[in-house]
């Protein structure tokens, strides 16, 4: 039986889960996703699990935070003063908007708290910082 290899397409169906057990992503009623292993187009803790399986396999895989999204950067967090915040975008925490970096780089980020004075902007991934899991199925190889 083929088994997979790096560099192999692939396509897996997927449920995606916090440590809580809350479902965060799944591939359910969708179509399965497909990806080349090994070209860094999904987690690394997620594609290096991939090799050796076959058409059929089911695993559930642990990707410690670290090998998932990375930590929280206290860096990609900015406090902006309320006055400079556009009038006509809701300031509510959770809110999620797209910003441009000065080189032209769009870059999405989160509302996460929000003052008289200041509205502070998460630039960190939603799942940085976060051990995931994964229950995976093989569907495809090539």
């Amino acid at each position: 039986m083929t088994q997979v290899k790096t560099g192999d397409t692939v396509g897996i169906h997927y449920t995606g889960t916090l440590t809580d057990g809350s479902v965060f992503d799944s591939s359910e009623g969708r179509d399965p996703l497909s990806f080349e292993v090994g070209s860094g187009q999904i987690i690394p803790g997620l594609d290096k699990a991939l090799p050796g399986m076959s058409i059929g396999d089911k695993k559930t895989v642990e990707v410690p935070a670290a090998e998932a999204y990375g930590p929280i950067q206290p860096g990609a967090r900015q406090a902006l003063p309320r006055a400079d915040f556009p009038a006509d975008i809701p300031a509510e925490v959770g809110l999620q908007l797209q910003m441009q970096t000065p080189e032209g780089q769009v870059l999405p980020v989160t509302i996460v708290e929000v003052t008289d004075e200041e509205i502070t902007l998460d630039a960190n991934h939603p799942l940085a910082g976060k051990d995931l899991t994964f229950a995976i199925e093989l569907v495809s190889i090539g």
